[in-house]
């Protein structure tokens, strides 16, 4: 509950603020007496368009700071002896978002020019006198007091944002130890006993081709299962040693797996297009990894004579693809291992997008985006 009205004033907080000012400001305009002259009316306009314009505030902080500070010079050079009030709202809303020197010009600007307003004003009266009521109109002490305060909100709120971000990296890592411990265990646990039914179903194998009996083959099929899931346990631990030791590798390795998997004879290119822009850490691992995936399944289940990976950096997103050549055909439901499910749970964490599937001319196609905010 206490979030849905967060919203509901964060939808219509300014509005409200706008409309309570610009009554305040009309009511003050009308109680107090104003010489006759042929511009009242626009007077009044001026002193109710300088609160309602608040209504924008948050959006434009900067043309809500000129509007309120012009009006104020208006309504007072036709002879309104008003507070500038709207304007010290946004004196604040403006120092809220950041624009400390362009508010303190401005403030300087409205100070010099209000008693000038004042002294072409129909009112009577000294220099002096014209002085005077513009401190009146625009107090130096208030004035201060709204920069302030709005300073304070925006540090508060900065403050706010990188508590939670830290607190949003800290929950990550705590998340990928455990995934990482958990893996650690499963395969301490696991290898030991797929050891045990590989060799027993490899020693049975054996022991029926050497009486000459028929090999079933369910046992075949136990025996290669065994061997490969070993393979993939092993190869799993390698990586999280690897990582452990030494920081993961990222788009700039990239290059590195194209010589590997041509050394095994795949036919391997690479292409990077866009300009290139710095990406975060955890994308570019992960796209790292995506290749490095796609390209170990090629050459283990894809029987493909060609790969070619592209590395495409667009404006706040970056996208990679590995096709190849092999013997998916289209149409055909790709098997969801192990490989495949890690591919897509790391892409997902990231916020991104994962597509992997037969390619239409047949082949496979591993297609994976990132987003990563606008290059600086």
């Amino acid at each position: 509950m206490r979030t849905g009205l967060r919203r509901l004033w964060a939808r219509g907080g300014d509005r409200v603020i706008a409309v309570c000012v610009a009554a305040v400001l009309l009511a003050t305009a009308l109680a107090e007496d104003h010489p006759a002259t042929d511009y009242a009316g626009l007077g009044y306009v001026l002193v109710a368009a300088s609160g309602l314009v608040l209504a924008v505030g948050r959006s434009l902080p900067l043309l809500v700071l000129a509007a309120t500070a012009l009006c104020a010079i208006g309504y007072q050079a036709i002879g309104f002896d008003v507070p500038a009030v709207a304007y010290l709202f946004a004196v604040y809303g403006a120092f809220r978002a950041g624009y400390r020197l362009v508010t303190v010009a401005a403030s300087a600007a409205l100070l010099v020019a209000l008693p000038f307003a004042i002294m072409a004003s129909p009112v009577d009266g000294s220099v002096a006198d014209a002085f005077t009521r513009a401190r009146g109109v625009l107090e130096l002490a208030w004035l201060i007091a709204a920069g302030a305060a709005g300073e304070a909100l925006r540090q508060a709120e900065r403050r706010a944002d990188e508590a939670e971000r830290t607190r949003e990296e800290a929950a990550r890592l705590r998340a990928t130890e455990e995934r990482l411990h958990i893996a650690r265990e499963l395969h301490d646990s696991l290898t030991h006993q797929i050891s045990i039914i590989k060799v027993q179903s490899g020693v049975a194998v054996h022991l029926a081709r050497k009486r000459g009996e028929h090999v079933p083959e369910s046992l075949l099929a136990i025996r290669d299962a065994a061997r490969e899931a070993n393979r993939e346990l092993r190869a799993t631990l390698d990586t999280l040693r690897d990582e452990a030791k030494t920081p993961p590798h990222g788009l700039d390795r990239v290059p590195d797996l194209v010589e590997r998997a041509r050394g095994t004879g795949l036919n391997t290119t690479l292409t990077i297009a866009g300009q290139r822009h710095p990406v975060p850490t955890a994308v570019d691992r992960t796209a790292y990894r995506i290749v490095q995936e796609a390209l170990t399944n090629t050459a283990r289940h894809a029987a493909a004579e060609t790969a070619a990976i592209r590395i495409d950096y667009r404006p706040g997103t970056l996208a990679v693809r590995v096709d190849d050549d092999g013997k998916a055909e289209p149409g055909t439901a790709p098997v969801p291992g192990t490989g495949l499910l890690g591919m897509r749970e790391r892409v997902t964490a990231l916020g991104g997008r994962l597509r992997a599937e037969p390619r239409s001319e047949g082949g496979f196609s591993v297609q994976a985006e990132f987003p990563v905010g606008r290059p600086s």
